[in-house]
């Protein structure tokens, strides 16, 4: 079958790679029929050392199911489903608690056996715990925002969520990328009366008012602070969600939240420690986030895309085929594209 691996920065190439197959009896084997390249897969694009074997890539798909394992019960050949962007048993005390990121038994695509989300096929191990069947054809004019179910709509209901949004509260979203915008759908969809959007590409923009927001700040750095500033009478936002994971980003987030408010943190971090760490402190701000467990979040907003409340898919901007997906990820780098979706 052929599969999406990366090499180095800068190197994906689109190869034949051994079938993807049940090892497990609680395995199922998907073909993809929906995949996408993720903001965070541009990390290693940027700067991955340079290896011989390869690297299989992507964590995004929805799929119909072709085989299932014997002690498999919750999907059966023949099912539409969507994948988190990690795969988790369902029932370990982690899962239990909504955290299936920390799953005891659970694991990333890509990893050593399990196939890569950027291919025709995967096998999905916990079958049972990860999948979720989509009651909808696989040709549904609604496959776009089903897709964002799988990693960037949950991440942005995260982020709001460890930003302790609520109605009537004020929100800044930091980056503009398809997590940021879905973090503006997420906002909205919570209640927030304000939302400020901090992003200075026109396309983004115009797809994050129409999704809520109700003020958008071009500048950066210390301008960025001021203009968020002075939108909020000198307080700062209720809530900031840090959808980027550079130094500036959190630095600008931690410096446009008021006191006693919170940032949620889902930009994968690229710097080893957080700033202004004593600022905010004594500014009584939280700081929480981390990995979407999105497996916790698709029941709660499958309803709304279903019922066309909320429409994230629409942060796809360019569709191509899977021989395509080395110039999807150079378009994403190059701020050509917001997000690319993959059709195998």
């Amino acid at each position: 079958m052929r599969a999406t691996l990366m090499y180095g920065a800068g190197d994906v190439r689109v190869e034949t790679v051994p079938d993807a197959r049940l090892i497990e009896p609680t395995d199922a084997l998907v073909r993809i029929t929906r995949a996408c390249i993720c903001g965070s897969d541009l990390w290693p694009y940027r700067k991955m050392p340079a290896t011989d074997s390869g690297r299989r890539m992507g964590h995004e798909f929805i799929g119909v199911v072709d085989a299932v394992g014997r002690d498999v019960r919750t999907v059966r050949r023949g099912d539409l489903v969507v994948a988190p962007f990690v795969w988790s048993d369902g029932t370990c005390v982690f899962c239990r608690e909504g955290l299936q990121t920390s799953c005891l038994h659970g694991g990333g695509w890509g990893s050593p056996d399990v196939d890569g989300g950027q291919g025709e096929a995967v096998r999905v191990p916990q079958a049972d715990g990860t999948l979720v069947v989509l009651p909808v054809g696989r040709d549904d004019v609604l496959m776009p925002s089903l897709l964002t179910l799988s990693d960037v709509m949950g991440t942005g209901h995260h982020a709001a969520l460890a930003a302790r949004v609520e109605p009537g509260k004020t929100v800044a979203v930091v980056g503009d990328g398809a997590v940021g915008l879905c973090g503006v759908i997420a906002a909205r969809r919570l209640g927030a009366e304000q939302i400020i959007m901090l992003g200075r590409h026109a396309d983004r923009i115009t797809l994050a008012r129409e999704f809520g927001a109700t003020d958008i700040v071009r500048e950066r750095g210390d301008e960025a602070i001021e203009r968020v500033r002075e939108l909020t009478g000198d307080l700062g936002a209720h809530s900031v969600l840090e959808c980027v994971g550079y130094e500036e980003s959190v630095r600008t987030a931690l410096s446009i939240t008021r006191a006693g408010g919170a940032v949620g943190r889902v930009g994968v971090p690229q710097d080893p420690s957080i700033p202004l760490a004593k600022e905010s402190f004594f500014d009584n701000i939280t700081i929480g986030g981390g990995p979407a467990p999105v497996r916790a979040y698709i029941e709660e907003l499958l309803p709304d895309v279903l019922e066309g409340r909320i429409q994230p898919g629409r942060v796809f901007d360019r569709v191509t085929n899977l021989e395509g997906v080395p110039d999807g990820y150079r378009a994403m780098n190059d701020r050509k594209s917001i997000k690319v979706m993959v059709e195998p």
